[in-house]
């Protein structure tokens, strides 16, 4: 056990990122995973590296409206895009601010501060194939009363949950679409989903490029349910006090993007595959960044993923096996470990990552305290049965021999049960390779990050290099764990592991 103790610190070590040269604090730019969102984040980081020596730093496609807002407030991000409509409903939790003042007062109480319009009106629609429309003589949302109950909707998630989505607009239209005709779906396979003829139906933002590529029809609102979703930047109040002339530059964008340049903008990385940095210097007029080549982007990731199993492998090992140690010698505190660890393993991880937020703000630390809990129940659940599975009789033999207890758990309960430990820690390090993923919805990084802008973009090459070098990270991980199993199983016992 120390031994893998011992390969896992080093592990931990090789990942580590260096340390950073530079004295000063990185401005930290951050963005919602969709292709909007990404496009809109690069334009204020490059924006800001144009004018200014402060380092940026790029925490993209980290989540939803929720998440980056937490962020935000933590100080974990200082700047990023978000719309009025969203700050007013979901945000606030006050859809009576209407005006631009009103909302910038109500976030100046939170100390934060907000733009003005960048010039482009991003609302949710609804939309159907033109082909679907004309059948059934649709051109507004109020058309699809009474045929609703047929219709197939496929509706994404944030679209869904939030009280300017799903749940609002039924109320206001009197719709009674069939639940089980219902689907939540990330945004970008909804048109995936229409295209294929599965679903009918497909909530959108009025700025996406598919629409006219997939003919699509946007259903008039009829009766104005939706909010002004006008573009803006939001900023942390402290950050615009230390970098007035960086917040400068970003009011400076104020008026300069109007909707069909967003649009076209969408189209170049949605349709066109063209990096995000590239659209966004071509909109500043500058010269796009030098990209990251594969290769480097994939060590880059590697190392984020390697911290992130490294440090919650390590965990499970020292805090795991001891608390299925004690389980095994306590029956009541026992059964009180077990449930604990089983009740944590139900939890969703994305759900568990968000409950984390108001703890330990977004980046790594809610990423590594997600991983860690997660990799206890099987380290803790084998290492109890391992122990428990022992032949009483050995123990009643070391005892007739004069051992003491703690030498007959090194000598005699620990080698016994090294193959069902070992597997449980092997389960746990497979099991934390495919979460880590989710890590980078939190800005944590890691292979998750280009699954996620994948998504975001329905790139299936842009995902494959996040999910190809996991799933050969968790081969390489039970290649080790064989090779352990080798040097730490006593022989007789190996055929066990």
């Amino acid at each position: 056990m120390k031994r893998a103790a011992a390969l896992v610190l080093l592990m931990a070590a090789l990942a580590a990122p260096p340390p950073r040269a530079s004295a000063a604090d990185p401005i930290v730019v951050g963005s919602k995973f969709f292709t909007e969102g990404y496009v809109l984040g690069e334009i204020a980081a490059q924006a800001i590296e144009s004018a200014s020596s402060v380092p940026v730093t790029r925490k993209l496609g980290m989540g939803s409206t929720g998440i980056l807002f937490q962020a935000l407030k933590s100080g974990a991000i200082d700047v990023y895009a978000d719309y009025t409509g969203t700050l007013a409903e979901a945000i606030l939790k006050r859809p009576d601010l209407r005006s631009i003042e009103d909302i910038r007062s109500a976030l100046y109480s939170l100390d934060l501060v907000m733009s003005g319009p960048l010039g482009f009106d991003d609302t949710y629609a609804l939309a159907v194939k033109e082909t679907f429309a004309e059948q059934h003589h649709l051109t507004t949302i109020g058309d699809l009363v009474g045929i609703e109950g047929g219709i197939r909707a496929a509706f994404s998630y944030e679209f869904m949950d939030r009280k300017d989505g799903y749940q609002g607009l039924v109320q206001a239209y009197k719709l009674h679409f069939s639940p089980d005709k219902v689907s939540r779906m990330e945004h970008s396979l909804t048109y995936r989903a229409i295209d294929d003829g599965v679903v009918d139906l497909i909530d959108l933002y009025s700025t996406d490029a598919k629409i006219e590529k997939s003919h699509l029809r946007v259903l008039k609102d009829d009766r104005q349910y939706f909010p002004v979703y006008q573009a803006v930047w939001v900023a942390r109040k402290a950050f615009t006090e230390k970098h007035p002339r960086e917040w400068q530059v970003l009011l400076n964008l104020q008026g300069s993007i109007s909707e069909p340049a967003m649009i076209d903008m969408n189209a170049q990385a949605d349709i066109g595959h063209v990096s995000f940095a590239k659209i966004a210097a071509q909109h500043l007029g500058s010269e796009a960044p030098r990209s990251q080549s594969l290769k480097s982007n994939i060590l880059q990731r590697t190392r984020e993923h390697l911290l992130l199993v490294g440090i919650s492998l390590l965990f499970s090992v020292l805090v795991g096996i001891p608390l299925g140690l004690v389980a095994a010698r306590f029956h009541a505190a026992g059964q009180a470990i077990l449930v604990a660890s089983a009740v944590v393993q139900t939890v969703p991880s994305l759900a568990l990552l968000c409950f984390l937020i108001p703890l330990f703000g977004v980046g790594m630390k809610p990423a590594l305290a997600a991983l860690c809990l997660y990799s206890l129940l099987p380290v803790v659940l084998n290492t109890f049965t391992g122990i428990r599975s022992v032949d009483p009789k050995h123990l009643e033999n070391a005892r007739a021999f004069g051992l003491t207890r703690r030498q007959i758990l090194r000598r005699i309960v620990l080698p016994l049960a090294s193959p069902t430990v070992l597997a449980g820690i092997k389960t746990a390090t497979i099991v934390s390779i495919g979460t880590a993923t989710l890590a980078a919805l939190v800005g944590a990084g890691g292979y998750g990050a280009p699954i996620v802008s994948g998504l975001s973009l329905n790139d299936v090459p842009t995902i494959l290099t996040g999910a190809i070098p996991a799933a050969l990270m968790a081969l390489v991980a039970y290649g080790v764990f064989e090779l352990l199993g080798y040097l730490l199983i006593p022989a007789g016992l190996r055929k066990q592991s």
